[in-house]
């Protein structure tokens, strides 16, 4: 387990591009935290990252976001909106996560029981307005929040 503390939205960006150096294709990562947390911030430094420069945007209407090119494609999800399991199965979640790319899913604790056992946690915790505490995890899926 790694921990962060961010002290701005640069600071949160640069965590996440530090963290897509190591990705490889068949990555997950599984974010959790409340509204307003970082998750989507996050997910723009890690695209960056992967020398993508693509305009991330948070996929809560659309669900899924594909941010093709770079080192890696994108696959980002948005679990909040989901009214339940069956319509998050419908999305073929596991197509994508076991394809050529990246799977970033916001809300995965919504649905623990779908994220793979190889899925990294990542928790996002607000302290104040501008600080954040960014926690990473391997493999917690029991722990996940659900």
């Amino acid at each position: 387990m790694a921990t962060f503390i961010s002290n701005s939205p640069a600071e949160t960006e640069a965590i996440a591009r530090q963290i897509a150096e190591d990705l490889a294709a068949g990555s997950v990562l599984a974010l959790k935290g409340e509204l307003g947390s970082g998750k989507t911030l996050f997910t723009q430094g890690l695209v960056a990252g992967l020398k993508n420069d693509a305009a991330v945007t948070s996929p809560t209407f659309t669900i899924v976001h594909e941010y093709q090119g770079g080192r890696l494609p994108v696959y980002h999800f948005d679990l909040f909106r989901l009214e339940n399991r069956e319509a998050a199965v419908r999305l073929g979640l596991e197509d994508y996560f076991f394809s050529d790319g990246v799977s970033v899913i916001e809300w995965a604790d919504r649905f623990p029981d779908l994220i793979p056992e190889q899925a990294r946690w990542i928790s996002f915790e607000i302290k104040s307005e501008r600080q954040r505490i960014i926690t990473l995890c391997h493999h917690d899926h029991e722990n996940s929040g659900a």
